[in-house]
């Protein structure tokens, strides 16, 4: 068993998948998508469904790695509003050199910030900078940095 990808469903796809390729240097590896048929009909209990997107490389894997699957359907239904407090999947994550850094670059790119950036210590010792961010859909999507 292994774990294969995380899928992310963009109002804009393409733009979503730039955003990811620019802030978090996540990589195009050959596999975008146009799905549709009665099978994908079959599968999302959705009649006439049809999904385009790509998968993405997430930044510190090989070539035997885990994906960002960023799709848009062409019929999608908004959702509420996303909190770091709600029930489901809430963030994504990326631990990167310079959270200050990597936060400015998200926010350059369009996307937001949620709370405020910390520093904090853990009962072991160990020094850690957070923040939650947004990308340009809203997605929350939190940075970390390890000392």
């Amino acid at each position: 068993m292994r774990y294969v990808h995380t899928n992310i469903i963009a109002k804009d796809s393409k733009a979503l998948i730039e955003f990811y390729k620019n802030v978090f240097e996540c990589k195009s590896i050959g596999e975008k998508r146009d799905l549709h048929g009665e099978w994908l009909d079959r599968l999302t209990g959705i009649k006439d469904a049809h999904i385009i997107g790509e998968h993405l490389c997430l930044p510190g894997y090989g070539e035997d790695h885990p994906t960002l699957e960023i799709f848009s359907y062409s019929d999608m239904i908004e959702n509420q509003n996303k909190n770091v407090n709600c029930c489901g999947i809430a963030h994504i994550a990326f631990e990167v050199n310079d959270v200050k850094k990597t936060l400015e670059k998200v926010l350059k790119a369009g996307g937001g910030q949620v709370g405020e950036l910390i520093s904090t210590v853990y009962p072991n010792g160990e020094k850690a900078i957070f923040v939650y961010a947004t990308d340009i859909e809203g997605n929350i999507i939190e940075l970390q940095s390890w000392n």
